[in-house]
């Protein structure tokens, strides 16, 4: 197993939240796959972590990343891609969920900020998710879309690539 001091349990995570609110300073969460890091994951991931204090990832666990993505996903498993994502300076902790919401990581880190890619819509956010952030008193924050930078292009330029 990689050495990462940046992946943490939720109980960690929720003590070093609670650690930022004592010092008044602001956490920003957001979630995903990140299974390929790309030029549109580091742009949006930068953009999320300035508009607070700390920044993290709650990251998909590989049996939900295959719910999502079919029997092919991930390309990297979530250790290789916590690993990835914590040598980032801008991600201050990572988080693996196995539920297939987000909900209850919500409510027990109870963010002061939201994000999504630009992609997503409030009417697109799980209803349980949205419930959640409201009540914690999150800002909800759609960030501009990097177009043009995908995983699922990444992953079909990299096939093409091998038949050359």
């Amino acid at each position: 197993m990689l050495a990462n001091p940046k992946l943490l349990t939720l109980p960690e995570a929720v003590a070093a939240r609670e650690k930022l609110r004592a010092a008044g300073r602001r956490l920003v969460l957001t979630n995903g796959v990140f299974d390929l890091l790309h030029t549109g994951h580091l742009h949006y991931l930068q953009q999320a972590r300035a508009l607070g204090d700390a920044l993290y990832v709650a990251l998909n666990s590989d049996a939900s990343v295959r719910r999502l993505k079919g029997p092919l996903r991930p390309v990297q498993d979530e250790e290789q891609r916590a690993y990835a994502l914590a040598a980032t300076w801008f991600v201050d902790g990572i988080v693996i969920f196995r539920e297939p919401r987000l909900t209850s990581e919500i409510r027990a880190l109870r963010p002061d900020i939201y994000t999504k890619a630009g992609d997503y819509t409030l009417e697109k956010l799980d209803p349980g998710e949205r419930a959640a952030l409201e009540e914690a008193g999150a800002q909800i924050r759609f960030m501009p879309f990097l177009p043009g930078f995908s995983t699922t292009s990444l992953i079909a330029k990299i096939k093409a690539a091998g038949d050359i």
